[in-house]
């Protein structure tokens, strides 16, 4: 359960309200409408995810420990005072999110992943919802060269830096790689700024996918060709970037689709020449059997309400890439939301999840249908990996 501090309200209460007895003050002026529908527009790129929290953590001390850090590294963009001004904890995950006064400040505290916490050393990344290309108008993406990390124990470039418009996605890694292993795989087409294999935040084993971003960004494009595809033992390396402009966006989609096309009518050719499906099961009637893809489509899952909430939104999210990434390798997950008017947009209830493979998908739709949330029952269906590329989620 997220214990948030509530909706957005003028400066003056929340510095009351947020850290009742605590020593973190918000500021004192109240917000204008023009400066709320500012503070609601930049949110995403404001906010940071914090992980593997101890137990002792809470609200205050969040709060109260970032604000000082950021002082200390000389990252306080926006000023004197606080870089903090909301916290919302899952004690339960041991995971929460910062929300700062500034773009800028939220690009800095990148800069802190891996810092000690109370012994206790966490994650400091960007939350499931940012999004690059909307960010880079609203400040900067990357932390200050200048920051003082060394006054707080970090080295600069050791642990944070995938973030970026040249930050690559690597999916597929076999769980026994480890990040030795990789980085030297990856450095064959030269020297990396960053290389981050995403763990699990409870066992701390690799969940198979990672990001890195090279020092020389005229590298970024080929490695993802040369990479993506290549085979890993028994897994098949996804590697491609993690934020690509529209005219890539719409290139890679059109590959993808054509790609989808032929191994959907080979996969077709191969159900009906053996009369069975992959997963072993008898295929009485090929004409209303629908063909395997990487994306699954859930329903009755979520409400309207829970995605107009941005805190239930982040906490769907995380739950999604936990449970759903047992499966095999999850790549991306797409829930779509109302429109800033809140209005209802085609997809809205829906959650999209896309696997490396098909067998990853079968998989998960085999245990996730038929499961029981929130009284409904879940239904899991495949969805055509061209309208799922196009960005059309109204099937």
């Amino acid at each position: 359960m997220i214990f948030c501090l509530g909706m957005p309200q003028p400066m003056s209460a929340l510095s009351q309200n947020m850290f009742a007895g605590g020593s973190a003050q918000l500021g004192s002026l109240p917000l204008m409408p023009a400066q709320f529908m500012t503070q609601q527009a930049t949110r995403h790129a404001r906010r940071v995810y914090v992980g593997g929290l101890p137990p002792s953590a809470n609200e205050q001390t969040i709060a109260t420990f970032f604000s000082q850090v950021m002082t200390a590294i000389g990252g306080n963009a926006a000023g004197p005072g606080d870089a903090v001004v909301n916290v919302y904890i899952n004690h339960e995950k041991k995971f929460a999110f910062v929300e700062m006064r500034s773009v800028e400040e939220a690009s800095n505290a990148m800069a802190l992943d891996g810092i000690s916490f109370e012994g206790v050393s966490v994650r400091v990344k960007r939350p499931t919802d940012y999004n690059p290309a909307l960010a880079a108008a609203l400040g900067p993406s990357l932390p200050s060269p200048h920051l003082n990390l060394a006054a707080v124990g970090l080295v600069p470039g050791a642990v944070a830096g995938t973030e970026g418009p040249d930050r690559i996605f690597v999916g597929g890694i076999p769980y026994y790689f480890n990040e030795d292993q990789m980085r030297e795989l990856l450095q064959s087409f030269g020297p990396l700024k960053a290389f981050d294999l995403v763990k699990d935040r409870d066992t701390g084993n690799s969940k198979g996918y990672g990001f890195c971003v090279y020092q020389d960004s005229a590298v970024t494009d080929i490695a993802c060709d040369a990479l993506n595809g290549l085979k890993m033992g028994d897994k098949t390396l996804t590697v491609r970037r993690a934020a690509v402009s529209t005219g890539q966006a719409k290139l890679e989609h059109e590959n993808l689709l054509a790609h989808a096309q032929q191994h959907v009518a080979m996969q077709k050719m191969a159900i009906e020449a053996s009369g069975f499906n992959l997963l072993g099961v008898t295929l009485p009637n090929m004409g209303t059997t629908e063909s395997p893809t990487k994306i699954l489509c859930l329903n009755q899952v979520v409400t309207v309400d829970e995605l107009r909430d941005d805190n239930e939104y982040e906490e769907i999210l995380e739950d999604m890439r936990d449970e759903c990434g047992k499966f095999g390798d999850l790549t991306n997950i797409v829930i779509p939301r109302p429109d800033m008017e809140g209005k209802l947009i085609p997809g809205v209830g829906k959650v999209f999840l896309e696997y490396a493979d098909t067998s990853a998908c079968a998989s998960a739709k085999n245990m996730l249908g038929g499961r029981k949330f929130g009284g409904n029952t879940v239904t899991a269906d495949y969805y055509p990996e061209d309208k799922f590329y196009g960005a059309d989620y109204s099937g």
